[in-house]
């Protein structure tokens, strides 16, 4: 029985990943910002467990985990949960672009390092959830890519630091996909929102669950996914 370590499932991706994995009996250990949307994500998922620590503020997440007791063993850590807050580069104030970084890039990075011994000892795997906007930066998407531009970096680094400790990394770039992120988007667009046209969760988690199922012998660096015709 594998141990994964998802943030972001309560919702749209993550949550998609979270059903699969609890279906075919692996454990869980489910990060929460609170211990309201905590107790939440443990009647969702019986016999998960789950770690709270606001991961808009990355500095606390260490006092934070000090206070809750830390799983033993990690196969694999799974950082899904992203914010996005559109905006023009002459618009976008300090604030937001702290709150995205700090969410889509510091946080995971905070993650990581607390995990590491685990996943060295497990010789695991970290996946990163990044974005097409991880790939190439669009009007009005300045702070969202640059977040997702560094959680690149990111992965890219830490494949390379612990390649021979035998940990994978991924990072898998999703196009726009049916979630509450995307309707959020939509609506800061100013556009109808109909999920029917993007991708939905569960394809998604299927390519995650192929990165994360691949046999030793080889691993899956990048992985993009775009909408069907």
């Amino acid at each position: 029985m594998a141990t994964h370590v998802i943030t972001g499932a309560g919702s749209g991706i993550g949550a998609a990943v979270a059903r699969r994995l609890h279906a075919r009996g692996d454990d869980l250990v489910l990060h929460a910002r609170d211990a309201g949307r905590a107790k939440e994500l443990a009647a969702e998922f019986p016999g998960a467990r789950t770690l709270v620590g606001d991961l808009a503020d990355p500095d606390k997440l260490s006092w934070a985990f000090s206070h809750q007791t830390l799983p033993d063993r990690v196969d694999t850590l799974l950082h899904v949960a992203g914010v996005v807050d559109l905006g023009g580069i002459g618009e976008l104030t300090p604030k937001s672009w702290r709150h995205q970084l700090n969410v889509n890039l510091v946080a995971p990075a905070e993650l990581t390092r607390h995990f590491l011994p685990q996943l060295r000892a497990a010789r695991g795997q970290v996946l990163f959830v990044n974005s097409g906007a991880g790939l190439n930066a669009n009007a009005g998407w300045s702070a969202y890519a640059a977040s997702k531009h560094g959680l690149k970096a990111l992965a890219d680094a830490l494949r390379h630091e612990e390649h021979g400790n035998g940990v994978r990394v991924t990072s898998v770039y999703p196009g726009r996909t049916a979630s509450p992120m995307q309707a959020k988007v939509h609506q800061q667009e100013g556009k109808e929102y109909d999920p029917a046209k993007w991708i939905d969760p569960e394809s998604v988690a299927t390519a995650i669950l192929t990165a994360l199922d691949l046999p030793r012998d080889a691993e899956i660096n990048d992985l993009t996914v775009r909408p069907g015709a």
